[in-house]
């Protein structure tokens, strides 16, 4: 992509900052569903502060339902945001979306960490953990929006390199889950280290943002987009769905949605052949050519947020008490779940199966409903309807890594299939459309997930 007269990027600082930023945009909601347990214990009782960050307390008869409406709220304003973003672009200079959503993320995920020193009943605490999770992802939907804007102008590297920051987002919230129960120390000074780790990376996001216009490699590219900032969102979008095999969708579920607004093959060379493109082409005519595709992406969404995390942190170690059934949920759970998710999507690199024409991919989509009554089968201790079928701790962790494996795979496949669906000049239309439905099926599956739990 690169001129002749281009500016090298010194000691690659430009993309260390960028693949930084992809890290802070997906911590928030990693550190808040890898801490349910922590979130659980405090909603347990007054003396929920004194329980471990590793212990799980969520049990059928929670009238809280934290699993659920953390998952609801974290996915709402992704949906909601996506329908606004086209206002918000146009109506908002870039610097204040960006400095102004980190520093709100920051002071809110400061507040969640000072929580933890504050001795306050379940209900009160319920209620400003809520606000809390629905104002961060409402600031990181507009951030993650903002920062795919930029990307739109960078070479295809910075693309990957910020995906590849948030692809570690799930796997680093689930590894400091994992030191701080490791730590010894007594779980109220475990929790608040805890919290504090995804302050420090938001913190090292807001330097990495600022140090942007002070590196010459990126104010070389980054000055190419005041001339069309009103539209550079929705291209970005569009070109996306250009990439086929190297196409990379995000580990956690809503970070698949976010992939959506970026495409490493586009080089900004082929701006200039723009005005050669046929008339923006009919939404419904779009909608004809992708739908199935579209319905695969909301039905695997659907089916992996109806039971992750709501359901799979229910289940616990079959084992007697002990360092194991401490640690288990954290590994077998979210780590699991991140590392195999990871390795997924990373197979379409390699192999498509089933190709475009072929009806098999509904059917694999389809088949994963499957994984709903086996998650709800597992050892879940306190139930009131349906009895444990699989005890053992390897039923869990198999389902788990086919759920996880399947997700990305399912998820990446289908987004390497959807180009070759429309039309060149139809891309734009379709990347829209594809962005909503995948924003759909992530709160979809969060409302199905009160369902789920209540049929227990």
């Amino acid at each position: 992509m690169a001129r002749g007269d281009a500016p090298q990027d010194s000691y690659h600082l430009v993309g260390i900052s960028f693949f930084i930023l992809g890290l802070g945009t997906l911590l928030p909601w990693n550190f808040f569903i890898t801490a349910i347990p922590y979130f659980q214990g405090r909603l347990a009782g007054a003396n929920g502060t004194t329980e471990t960050l590793g212990t799980n307390h969520t049990s059928p008869a929670d009238t809280f339902n934290f699993n659920n409406w953390v998952t609801l709220l974290s996915q709402l304003p992704l949906l909601f945001f996506t329908l606004l973003n086209s206002f918000l672009y146009q109506c908002i200079p870039e610097t204040v979306r960006i400095l102004g959503s980190l520093l709100a993320i920051l002071l809110l995920f400061t507040l969640t960490a000072v929580l933890v020193k504050v001795d306050m009943s379940p209900g009160p605490f319920f209620s400003i953990t809520m606000a809390s999770v629905w104002f961060i992802n409402s600031f990181c939907a507009v951030l993650q929006g903002s920062l795919f804007g930029q990307l739109g102008t960078m070479p295809s590297t910075y693309s990957t390199l910020f995906l590849s920051g948030q692809g570690l987002a799930g796997i680093f919230a689930a590894l400091a889950m994992l030191m701080s129960m490791a730590s010894g120390v007594d779980a109220q000074t475990s929790a608040l280290g805890y919290f504090i780790t995804p302050c420090v990376g938001i913190l090292m996001s807001i330097v990495c943002y600022l140090s942007l216009p002070h590196l010459k490699f990126a104010r070389y590219y980054l000055a190419k987009k005041p001339s069309k900032a009103q539209g550079q969102e929705l291209e970005t979008k569009a070109e996306l769905l250009k990439s086929d095999e190297k196409n990379r969708i995000p580990n956690s579920p809503q970070k698949a949605a976010l992939t959506l607004d970026l495409d490493p093959e586009k080089e900004t060379e082929m701006e200039p052949e723009e005005p050669q493109k046929p008339g923006k082409p009919s939404v419904f005519i779009v909608f004809q050519k992708i739908w199935l595709t579209a319905l695969c992406l909301v039905l695997v969404f659907t089916v992996t947020l109806s039971v992750f995390p709501a359901i799979t942190a229910m289940v616990t170690s079959s084992t007697s008490p002990g360092k194991w059934s401490q640690f288990f949920n954290p590994i077998c759970c979210f780590l699991l779940f991140n590392v195999m998710d990871c390795l997924g999507r990373s197979l379409t690199s390699y192999f498509l199966w089933p190709d475009e024409d072929s009806r098999l991919l509904p059917l694999l989509v389809c088949l994963r409903v499957l994984f709903v009554p086996l998650f709800m089968l597992c050892h879940v201790p306190e139930r009131s309807r349906l009895p444990i079928l699989f005890p053992q701790d390897a039923y869990f962790i198999t389902f788990m890594l086919l759920f996880a494996v399947s997700n990305g795979y399912l998820v990446s496949l289908t987004m390497c299939l959807a180009p070759r669906q429309v039309l060149p000049h139809e891309r734009e239309v379709a990347g829209t459309l594809m962005t909503f439905f995948l924003a759909l099926g992530l709160s979809c599956g969060a409302s199905l997930s009160f369902l789920f739990k209540a049929l227990l």
